[in-house]
C-alpha cells in the first residue's frame, strides 16, 4: 500500500497536483450551512481545470484524512470553494470556523475534470453542492468557446449561488419545495428549456445523476457525470471511492473505477448508477 500510494502521489504530481499552502483570504455562510471559501493559492489555481476537487487539511492530529472540496471557481490567484457543513464536529464544521489569515494546507488540483467542451449547445446541471463546480465550467465555456450555456440549477429550497452565474450563462432554478424557480427536478428545468442541447454535464447526488443518464440516452446525446463519493487519499492508491463501471478498469482489472483518480468527471455510459 505504501509503495502504491508513492507511485500515485508522484503520478499526481507530474500532471499538476502540489502541496500548497492556502491563505484564507475570506469566508462567508451564503445558506444554512453552505460556506464560501477563498483562499491565496496561486500554484493549484495557475493549474485547475473545470470539475476538478482539493484535499483540505485540518491540522488536526485527530482528524488525518483530509477533506475533498470541488473548485468552484480558480481565477487570479484565488481559489473558491463551496461546501456544505455536515454535522457538529465535523471536519467541515472545523474548516468553516477559519478566518481571514489563516493557513490551510491543500493538495490539488486533483481529479479529471470536464475535458470534452468542443460542443455548440451545452446544457449544465448541478444539484445542491454540485452546483458549486458548475460556475467554473459554466465561465471556462463562456470564455474558451465563446458560448453561453444554459445552466440549470437544483436547490432544495432557497437559492444561495444563482447570481454568480448571470454574467456567463442562462440559468433556470428549480427546488424540492417550490421556493426557488420550477418546483420540482433538474430534468424539469431542462424540459422547460426551448432548446435541443448536444450535451450534457452535471454533478450531484446519485439518483439526479442516474435521471441525467437516462434523458441523455433518450436525446441520444453525450454526458459527462461528475460523482459524488466518499474519499481518503484522493489520489488512487486507497481504492476506498470506487464506482461500478461497464467496462473493466486498466487499475484493478475489475468492472470499477476510482473516483478520485479515474474521475471525478466520467462519460455517462462508462458508469453505472
Amino acid at each position: 500500500m505504501k509503495n502504491s500510494m508513492k507511485n500515485d502521489m508522484k503520478s499526481s504530481m507530474k500532471s499538476g497536483m502540489v502541496m500548497e499552502k492556502g491563505i484564507v483570504v475570506s469566508q462567508r455562510e451564503l445558506a444554512k450551512d453552505i460556506y464560501d471559501l477563498v483562499l491565496e493559492a496561486p500554484e493549484i489555481v495557475s493549474a485547475a481545470r473545470p470539475g476538478q476537487f482539493v484535499n483540505v487539511y485540518l491540522n488536526d492530529p485527530s482528524r488525518l484524512l483530509p477533506r475533498p472540496i470541488s473548485i468552484a471557481d480558480a481565477e487570479a490567484g484565488k481559489l473558491r470553494l463551496i461546501y456544505r457543513v455536515t454535522g457538529k464536529g465535523t471536519g467541515t464544521e472545523w474548516i468553516s470556523g477559519r478566518v481571514p489569515g489563516d493557513v490551510l494546507e491543500l493538495l490539488g488540483p486533483l481529479g479529471n475534470g470536464y475535458t470534452e467542451l468542443s460542443f455548440s449547445c451545452p446544457v449544465l446541471l448541478g444539484g445542491g453542492i454540485g452546483i458549486p463546480p458548475m460556475l467554473k465550467l459554466a465561465k471556462t465555456i463562456h470564455k474558451e468557446r465563446g458560448v453561453r450555456p444554459h445552466v440549470i440549477l437544483g436547490y432544495r429550497d432557497l437559492a444561495f449561488m444563482t447570481e454568480d452565474f448571470l454574467p456567463y450563462a442562462d440559468v433556470t432554478e428549480t427546488s424540492d419545495t417550490g421556493e426557488t424557480g420550477i418546483k420540482g427536478t433538474v430534468i424539469d428545468g431542462l424540459k422547460s428549456l426551448e432548446v435541443r442541447p448536444d450535451v450534457l454535464y452535471s454533478c450531484g447526488p446519485k439518483p439526479m445523476l442516474a435521471a441525467v443518464k437516462s434523458y441523455a440516452a433518450e436525446l441520444e446525446i453525450p454526458a459527462y457525470l461528475s460523482l459524488e463519493e466518499r474519499m481518503a487519499c484522493g489520489i488512487g492508491a486507497c481504492l476506498g471511492c470506487v464506482t461500478e463501471t461497464t467496462g473493466e478498469d486498466d487499475h484493478s482489472h475489475v468492472k470499477n473505477a476510482r473516483v478520485c483518480k479515474d474521475g471525478p468527471v466520467f462519460p455517462a455510459e462508462k458508469v453505472t448508477l
